[in-house]
């Protein structure tokens, strides 16, 4: 049986043990999805190019809908990479998001799904990476699946050890700010992995897109976990 479907098949096991990532009430909470394709013309090379500016923006959609989050990204070919040469790698630029982003403000708490250990964990601080990262080792019946917590705070980072047990519920990690970030409005990426191919505090987030099909099988939806969050 295939990754995929394990976690699948594990998940329908065990819904009633999964647990939220963010704090939200499906009853009174909304969601906005934002696009960050080359069809969002609201995202001009000016916005990009000042965090101030993009951050202002994602703010500003937030508060107009009333919304708890921003939230997407799963597959989305995304142009506003082209704002850090950290993606620039080779004759292919990397622009296909691997996980699930939740936009919202900096200092919100991140919690445990489920029962993990701590896998690995780094400040990857240059301009257009994660800032502060967690990776969680899930053991699933067998099925070894990992977590990566992007763009946290750095004071996330302290206390941690490689082994560490985080119980399922426990806030383990906040938001950071855009300047602990990699310089990005404040969100939480969030990504599945089922392998770390020898990386330690560290994943690719974005692919190149003649890479989609092997990143996409080794990455799976974030939404298969996020859906305990959200509804």
């Amino acid at each position: 049986m295939e990754p995929l479907q394990k976690l699948e098949r594990w998940l329908l096991e065990h819904k009633k043990e999964i647990s939220r990532v963010v704090d939200f009430n499906p009853a009174a909470d909304l969601l906005y999805p934002l696009d960050f394709t080359a069809d969002n013309k609201e995202l001009t090379d000016q916005v990009l190019d000042d965090t101030a500016l993009f951050s202002s923006w994602v703010t500003d959609k937030l508060e107009k809908s009333s919304s708890r989050y921003g939230i997407g990204g799963y597959k989305e070919h995304r142009t506003i990479y082209n704002r850090s040469a950290h993606f620039n790698t080779g004759e292919e630029p990397r622009r296909l998001h691997l996980g699930i982003d939740i936009w919202g403000p900096a200092g919100i708490p991140v919690y445990n799904f489920y029962d993990a250990e701590v896998h690995s964990f780094k400040n990857n601080n240059q301009f257009g990476d994660y800032g502060g990262t967690i990776i969680l080792k899930y053991n699933l019946d067998g099925l070894i699946l990992y977590a990566l917590y992007g763009h946290l705070s750095v004071a996330s980072l302290s206390g941690l050890s490689i082994g560490k047990v985080i119980p399922e519920g426990e806030r383990f990690a906040f938001l950071g700010i855009s300047e602990e970030n990699g310089n990005w409005p404040p969100h939480l990426h969030f990504q599945l992995i089922f392998d770390l191919q020898g990386k330690e505090g560290d994943y690719p987030g974005v692919c190149q897109f003649s890479k989609r099909e092997d990143y996409l099988i080794n990455c799976p939806d974030p939404e298969l976990i996020l859906n305990y969050t959200f509804n």
